[in-house]
């Protein structure tokens, strides 16, 4: 079976914009200041403590980027973000593109540092349906860890594997080092660490059904 594997936030879902304007609303005039410290630190929890849930990633990440900007969180406002996470908006071409995909006879799946029930809330907004998901949560850990991808080759066992994500690091770096087929969706035009690790580079998913062949 052929399948093309995601990541959720970032590549089909705005995170970041996401993250931005729940930040707004807690500290009107900061939610682009907290964005970055936030990004940083949340990648800093999830390698302290892999089997954190998401939720609680979030929380604790929102707690250091707060403390790091000299904002005064309230407590019972850490949990904000993923309260708000499953109503983040879809990239608009997302749907077209996900549908060429599987006309095309591919089988889609989502790899997603998320928890199960924070992702089964957003599949509920995205335009396509996904034939398998693996979660931070069923995985044990937060990519770039390998445990994503081995969970769903151990189930899924696919004779054809493209990954197609936002995340450098998260994503790119370890469908590198396992020898899959990638696409790199570069949305804010980032410069690679390593550029040589990188098969395809698209700006967004237009496109992506070609992209493929």
């Amino acid at each position: 079976m052929r399948w093309v594997t995601f990541d959720c936030f970032g590549t089909l879902v705005d995170w970041r914009h996401g993250i931005a304007t729940t930040a707004e609303l807690l500290f009107p005039g900061y939610g682009g200041r907290l964005l970055d410290p936030y990004v940083r630190h949340e990648l800093e929890v999830q390698a302290e403590t892999p089997t954190m849930l998401y939720r609680e990633v979030t929380a604790e990440a929102l707690r250091r980027a707060c403390a790091e900007e000299g904002l005064d969180l309230n407590p019972d406002d850490a949990g904000l973000l993923a309260a708000t996470l499953p109503s983040w908006p879809v990239f608009p071409e997302v749907g077209p593109e996900l549908e060429a995909v599987r006309a095309a006879g591919w089988r889609l799946g989502l790899l997603t540092n998320c928890d199960r029930d924070l992702i089964g809330l957003t599949r509920r907004r995205l335009p396509v349906p996904f034939d398998a998901v693996v979660t931070a949560e069923d995985a044990g850990g937060y990519k770039p860890s390998l445990g994503h991808f081995a969970r769903f080759r151990s189930s899924h066992e696919p004779s054809e594997w493209i990954h197609v994500a936002q995340g450098y690091v998260h994503d790119m770096v370890p469908a590198h080092a396992l020898g899959l087929r990638r696409i790199w969706i570069n949305r804010r035009g980032e410069t690679p660490a390593d550029p040589s690790i990188l098969q395809k580079v698209q700006p967004d998913l237009h496109g992506l059904a070609a992209a493929l062949q």
